[in-house]
């Protein structure tokens, strides 16, 4: 059985303020549609997922470099989930999960909840029981009251059985506000699954803030249930082509070089693979996951940015750098010479002795293509130690 999931981010957000869209726009540390891709990623009943982003959106590339199927967004909602989930037909999923990307804070237990009770239907959302004082009004006035008996405020995902689904979507004139609208329209019977207050809709400009506690509050209570390690190991690789220019920058030291490495910052290979060891040892993915290459300001940056962000992580787990190995693979130019400043760079940025870092290259034997010169390659291994 394949379970997808269908993440919807192809609106503009502009209620939500800001220089850009509001699923592009940096909630605890990564954009806020990455958050609602997390919670789905990190589940393993999820097989495959699709994002349905803005027409033109730079973002689409680099999505689907990591592996997320991709979709341009319709006139309108409807649309927009008709262009997804057609983009999901050659998986032929049986069931699928429809959550708006600007609910960051989904939780598992929401998501199993909806995934458990399509089991047993073709339909299943979350929803809050409203229990506040309902009221109607005019020009700033109470006109009325409202009976709260049996009102849910709906959340996402809302769960489908695939074909299901299709045929309402297909059936459908138009104008629903949700999903579970346009199954009811077909005639599905819809379950409601508990909600959970923390999954909250980012609309206006302070919701971030509300959405950026939640999770650091969460990360917090998640890394405290965590097993303290006294260590931990991590690995990190990187590549990057050879472009124009007169020098190359190699964990953090300019070496000459009739060509430069071409890169979204200044693509220094080797301080790359250390940075994502780091956060490989802290099981806190790669650098693009911090630092997304689709934001303009991380353009030509230099990465010694990561590199200290990686360390100071680290510490705020309570982790230091115990020793760091990096090994350069090209044909040229020449490491050897410049590896003692590499070593010395790289320990200032980590706050370590010089003796814990070690730098060498190596050949691929005119093998592949840094055997070709066409690039240059790095690996690196990094150690944490509890302090």
């Amino acid at each position: 059985m394949t379970t997808a999931a269908l993440i919807l981010a192809g609106g503009r957000g502009t209620r939500a303020g800001g220089d850009v869209a509001k699923q592009w726009q940096m909630v605890a540390g990564q954009p806020l549609l990455d958050h609602a891709i997390d919670a789905f990623a990190t589940l393993p009943e999820i097989d495959v997922i699709a994002l349905v982003l803005p027409e033109g959106a730079p973002q689409q590339g680099d999505y689907a470099a990591r592996g997320f199927v991709t979709a341009t967004a319709g006139a309108d909602r409807a649309g927009s989930v008709r262009n997804g989930l057609a983009a999901l037909e050659s998986f032929a999923p049986k069931t699928v999960l429809i959550h708006d990307g600007a609910r960051p804070c989904v939780g598992a237990d929401t998501i199993r909840a909806v995934l458990a009770a399509l089991d047993h239907g073709p339909a299943a959302a979350p929803g809050l029981a409203v229990t506040d004082a309902l009221w109607t009004g005019e020009a700033g006035k109470v006109t009325g009251t409202r009976d709260r008996t049996g009102l849910f405020a709906a959340q996402t995902p809302q769960g489908f059985h695939y074909s299901s689904i299709c045929a309402a979507h297909a059936a459908h004139p138009g104008g629903a506000a949700d999903d579970v609208a346009v199954a009811r329209a077909h005639g599905l019977p819809v379950a409601i699954v508990p909600g959970d207050a923390d999954n909250i809709k980012v609309t206006q400009a302070n919701d971030f803030a509300r959405a950026d506690r939640i999770i650091r509050s969460r990360d917090m209570a998640q890394t405290s249930a965590t097993p303290t390690l006294p260590m931990r190991l991590g690995n990190g690789f990187d590549v990057h082509r050879f472009g124009e220019g007169t020098h190359v920058t190699l964990c953090g030291v300019e070496v000459p070089h009739d060509r430069g490495l071409q890169g979204h910052s200044d693509a220094d290979v080797g301080m790359h693979a250390i940075t994502d060891a780091i956060y490989g040892a802290l099981a806190e993915g790669d650098i693009g996951r911090h630092f997304p290459p689709s934001d303009p300001q991380w353009k030509g940056a230099a990465s010694e940015i990561f590199l200290r962000h990686a360390c100071d992580l680290a510490a705020s787990r309570g982790y230091a750098v115990g020793n760091v190995d990096c090994t350069l693979i090209c044909e040229f130019p020449k490491v050897g010479p410049h590896a003692a400043a590499m070593q010395a760079r790289l320990a200032r940025i980590m706050g370590v002795d010089a003796g814990a870092v070690s730098v060498k290259a190596t050949t691929s034997e005119q093998l592949g293509f840094t055997g070709r010169g066409e690039g240059i390659a790095a690996t690196a291994t990094a150690l944490l130690v509890r302090v």
